[in-house]
């Protein structure tokens, strides 16, 4: 097994071979990394297959179904790549130009992070979305998974560096942390002179530490307890269908609704038929409704604690609370959310407003489900992560978010 600090040198100097290649190049290696991505597909599936039993009695249904990998979800990899291809080229882009009165030529240039590293748990699609990201945004990337999808994540990085070297780009771009221990977490969390930009892809405990540990830049992504509140001007089938998705589409997300907000005056109508839909014992995957006090008394449930409101369950769980209108939605939201998604499904307009302005979150809607905050759905191509922080990026973080600047100034012999 390489040691991390190894793996970091190397990481670094790759840097310089990285920065000088241009778009096209870049594309090119993109586009060989997707198609090396689809030839070795039986070989990764074996691989995953090895997490996959190793796991089946350690996590849940609904996180192996995160962990899993199939011939379609390989091709939905190398097509995520190939979008990238397709992109602009973040990179040297001119935010702004000035010539001053004494004659200096000032340009604010978009220029690469450097090395950017990803620690992220069970999801092995991240492990192509963040190499593809980050070459065409010019970074070297260190991912770093969790033990459970070691194996798939290792054989991914396997096909895209034989991607990388057909086209006679340096393999070392693209790195993979070999210890799945704590302890290669928290050396990348310090690893100060090395790591540029930290991004973590994970649980709550997972960001906390980062958050709480990192000597090094780190950007806070991913827990997503997000809400949609139900308006009593809300189309209630369309309501319902908002939930549906959000909650059921795939909740093993952290995009998808942790907590229905309802307004008192359409509770006892919308909550009917929300457990008509989405408790139905017919369903493979019935849902649980932890209810508030007031929706208890409306329906049958499991009545909610005060945590609830506070757990990113990625599961089929959804917790409920009845309000008395928009301005105790927002008040709850506040007290609650995690800034990543929230949703209010209403026919006001004047509501709709309101609601836009004061929820203080990443992402936020009307009339639309939450699973829509994600890179390929707001046209990145694929995501690094979602940050739910204010400085420097927020949202999906795609290739621009993954740039920083510099200021070139050129003069004629200028001195002050």
């Amino acid at each position: 097994m390489k040691e991390t600090k190894c793996i970091l040198r190397e990481a670094k100097a790759a840097v310089s071979s990285l920065a000088v290649l241009k778009s096209e190049e870049k594309n090119k290696a993109l586009l060989a990394m997707a198609d090396a991505l689809i030839a070795d597909t039986s070989s990764i599936l074996c691989e995953n297959k090895k997490d996959m039993d190793a796991a089946k009695d350690t996590i849940s249904s609904v996180m192996l179904d995160r962990l899993k990998l199939d011939e379609s979800r390989i091709r939905a990899m190398a097509d995520g790549i190939r979008a990238v291809a397709a992109l602009p080229d973040p990179v040297g882009r001119i935010l702004s130009d000035e010539t001053r009165p004494n004659g200096l030529h000032i340009q604010k240039v978009s220029v690469p992070m450097g090395v950017i590293a990803i620690i992220y748990e069970s999801r092995p699609n991240v492990t192509s979305d963040a190499a593809a990201l980050a070459l065409k945004s010019g970074n070297v990337c260190v991912l770093r998974t969790g033990k459970e999808a070691f194996h798939s994540a290792f054989s991914i990085v396997n096909a895209l560096k034989k991607g990388l070297h057909s086209c006679g780009i340096n393999e070392k771009v693209i790195n993979l942390i070999e210890d799945t221990s704590r302890k290669s977490a928290l050396d990348l969390m310090r690893a100060v002179g090395f790591i540029d930009l930290l991004i973590p892809r994970g649980g709550a405990g997972l960001i906390k530490a980062c958050v709480e540990q990192a000597l090094v830049p780190c950007i806070q992504t991913g827990t997503g307890i997000c809400h949609i509140y139900v308006d009593k001007d809300a189309d209630l089938s369309m309501a319902l269908r908002i939930v549906e998705n959000a909650k059921m589409s795939r909740p093993s997300v952290c995009n998808a609704a942790e907590v229905c907000l309802v307004h008192r005056d359409v509770a006892k109508k919308f909550l009917h038929m929300l457990q008509k839909s989405l408790c139905d014992p017919s369903r493979e995957h019935p849902a649980k409704l932890l209810l508030d006090k007031e929706a208890l008394s409306i329906i049958d449930g499991t009545p909610a604690d005060e945590n609830d409101f506070d757990t990113e369950f990625l599961d089929y769980i959804l917790a409920v609370h009845v309000v008395s209108d928009v301005n105790e939605a927002i008040s709850h939201i506040a007290s609650h959310s995690t800034h990543h998604s929230e949703s209010i499904i209403t026919q006001n307009e004047q509501t709709a407003a309101l609601f836009t302005t004061l929820v203080d979150s990443a992402a936020v809607y009307v009339n639309a489900s939450t699973r829509f905050t994600d890179g390929g759905e707001f046209g990145l191509g694929c995501e690094m992560g979602i940050s739910t922080q204010k400085l420097h990026a927020r949202g999906p973080m795609g290739l621009r978010e993954l740039t920083a600047y510099k200021y070139v100034i050129t003069g004629n012999g200028q001195t002050r």
